[in-house]
């Protein structure tokens, strides 16, 4: 089980893992071991909360294909463990970036000081105008 929240949770056998060759630069094991981690997640087929499948499928993350499904390679260390367990690790990041749900904004309204100082300013350039209009004629 892959602990997301207290609540949500995903078992391992909605994930498929598959071990991959490492690219970059080699050594002696290059072309020879399989280190790097190929981890697919089926959305749609899930056992996640149709909120959270929403929120999933709506998210603009490159890592998730128009399918619904999200598609993380692990290479940056040098053990299949370690690798396994990062891909693990940033699917329950992604996931858990879901979760969080932004608060409203609530719209702020001007003081009553601003308002007066607002329409105050108004009444003053009104009368500038009135002025600058009858040295005029």
């Amino acid at each position: 089980m892959l602990q997301i929240t207290n609540r949500t949770t995903i078992p391992i056998s909605e994930i498929s893992i598959s071990a991959i060759r490492s690219q970059g630069a080699g050594g002696q094991n290059v072309n020879k071991v399989a280190t790097a981690i190929h981890l697919r997640f089926h959305i749609n087929a899930s056992s996640l909360s149709p909120l959270y499948k929403e929120r999933l499928l709506n998210l603009g993350d490159q890592r998730i294909t128009k399918d619904g499904i999200i598609v993380i390679k692990a290479q940056q260390h040098r053990t299949q463990e370690q690798n396994k367990e990062d891909a693990l690790n940033r699917l329950q990041t992604l996931i858990k970036s879901i979760t969080i749900t932004p608060a409203k904004r609530k719209p702020t309204k001007p003081t009553g000081r601003v308002k007066n100082k607002r329409i105050d300013s108004k009444t003053k350039r009104g009368e500038i105008k009135a002025l600058r209009g009858k040295i005029t004629e």
